[in-house]
């Protein structure tokens, strides 16, 4: 066994490998603390992200997408706050996997909101009926 193995007992290098590896692929929640989307952040990570990605709250939950339990992966989808809170009542859309009601309430709405004001953060949108691009707005006299 190499000197520099010896030093660290088993148990020790067991614990330090898990702690690494269980930090892969979390990024944290992007929402600031002060945020009105803060709580329904910190619920769809606890809650949504074994199957969800949304970058706004850390999760990379849709990886594998050869599992079948994985969910869409939110950044990749516009979805409205109804429609959120259709999905969390019933089980997704298919109402085949995703466990429903698996917030409720308060919570739900929470979850809700901010899944609505982040999700579709990869999608290229034209801009909306009286919006201004960013391109044209910059090349206004």
């Amino acid at each position: 066994m190499p000197p520099v193995l010896r030093k660290f007992p088993l148990p020790t290098a067991a614990v330090a490998a898990a702690l690494l590896l269980g930090a892969c692929g979390s990024e944290g929640i992007e929402v600031s603390q002060g945020d009105p989307e803060y709580d329904g952040a910190v619920l769809f990570a606890e809650r949504c992200s074994g199957c969800h990605t949304l970058s706004a709250a850390g999760t990379e939950g849709s990886a594998n997408r050869a599992l079948r339990n994985q969910g869409p992966n939110l950044n990749e989808r516009i979805e409205s706050h109804e429609d959120v809170l259709y999905a969390i009542r019933n089980g997704g859309f298919s109402g085949a996997i995703m466990p429903q009601n698996i917030v409720v309430g308060d919570e739900a709405e929470a979850v809700a909101a901010f899944v609505a004001k982040h999700a579709g953060s990869e999608v290229d949108r034209p801009p909306q009926p009286g919006e201004e691009s960013s391109a044209s707005a910059s090349d206004a006299p």
